[in-house]
Parts: C-alpha cells; structure tokens; sequence
C-alpha cells in the first residue's frame, strides 16, 4: 500500500526515484513517441547533437500534483507558439543539466531556484531539430512567484498531474514532416494543445513512473 497519495508530490518523488524500465542513460529509444516511430530511431541517433535540458516542475500541491508549463511566444525562431516546458541549451559554464534546467526556468518563468528541488532524469529525448534533451523531474515548493520573461514566454500555466498521467488523454496523432509521415501524441487540456517534444516527454513520464 502506498504511503502517499497517487499523484501527490511526495509520491511522484518516490516513483522518480525508482523508475520502471532500463538504465535513464540507454533508454532513450524505449520510450515516447519515438517507439511510434522506430524508423526514425537510427535517423536521429547519428545526428550530431547538441545538449539541452528542460525542467519538469511538479508542484507540491497537495493529493494532486500540478505541472508547470509554458507557452512559447509567437516570435521565437524555434517552436513558437507551442507548450513546453521551462529549458534549453545546456552552456558550457552549467556544471549539470540540472543546473542548466534550473537556470532556464529562473531566466524564463523567474521560478527561483530555492523552491526547486531535482529528483530525477528521464531518458534522452533525441529530437530531430538536433538537441538530445535530458528532462529533468523536480518538486516545486509553494509559495513561488513567476514573472515571465516576454521575449520568451507568452504564458504559464498549471495542469494536473492526474490528468497527465491518464493515458486515456494520450492521444496518437498523425502529420507529414518533411515528406515523411510521422506519428506524435497529443493531449488536448480545455483551450490548450500540448504536443510535439513536449508530449513525448510527458508520455515517457507517464510510461516510467505510472504504469
């Protein structure tokens, strides 16, 4: 019987502490949408990849987790307009991609680094834009004030945790990228779309903590 409630923030910690599924440095490939696509695994593993980090900020809100996440602005050159998660290029001065991860979401959202508490990593996210991203769980404690950096961020937004981890809202989609038929989840939450790298991260969370 589990100590804490299924999708509170200590539970959450505890599952990320223990995860499911192979070693986090392999398993990349096992996981997300890249098992929705395996003709693009070995594509994407011979790119030459640039190292990124984004932040998973699970808040300690009691039975029922929220997870943070932003929504890019319009004018960004890469993947404006979308929902994502605090994160970007690891720089060389970061020691960690915690480090990284936490230094962007203070740049981003302004969550001070004070109330984030890393716990774990999930695999890579090798995407095809060229970044192997390494995503980052982390608690947020309350109490947090965001101010969002306009030139980056148009909006930030909770969802719970719950309905993250409901695979019923995992939604499998299909588009043609660059000539080739991909396919991606999606979970649409009220007026909101989260999709792309973002839900493919969200779906390995899912698949390593909660099944």
């Amino acid at each position: 019987m589990n100590e804490f409630p299924l999708y509170s923030a200590d539970e959450f910690r505890r599952r990320a502490l223990h995860q499911s599924g192979g070693p986090v440095e392999l398993a990349w490939r096992d996981h997300g949408d890249h098992l929705l696509n395996p003709e693009t695994i070995s594509q994407v593993a011979d790119l030459k990849l640039k190292d990124a980090a984004v932040l998973v900020p699970v808040v300690d809100s009691g039975d029922d987790a929220k997870v943070i996440f932003t929504l890019r602005t319009s004018t960004l050159r890469k993947h404006s307009g979308q929902i994502a998660f605090p994160g970007g290029a690891i720089d060389p001065e970061d020691a960690s991609p915690e480090m990284a991860a936490v230094r962007e979401a203070g740049e981003e959202i302004g969550l001070a680094d004070i109330f984030i508490e890393p716990v774990a990593r999930l695999p890579h996210y090798l995407a095809a834009t060229g970044f192997r991203i390494t995503p980052i769980l982390a608690v947020v404690k309350p109490g947090f004030h965001l101010a969002l950096n306009p030139t980056e961020v148009e909006d930030a937004f909770e969802v719970p945790l719950s309905f993250l981890m409901d695979p019923d809202h995992h939604v499998t989609d299909t588009m043609l990228w660059q000539g080739t038929e991909r396919h991606f989840y999606r979970m649409p939450y009220g007026q909101r779309m989260i999709w792309g790298i973002t839900a493919g991260i969200v779906r390995t969370l899912y698949e390593r903590l909660y099944t």
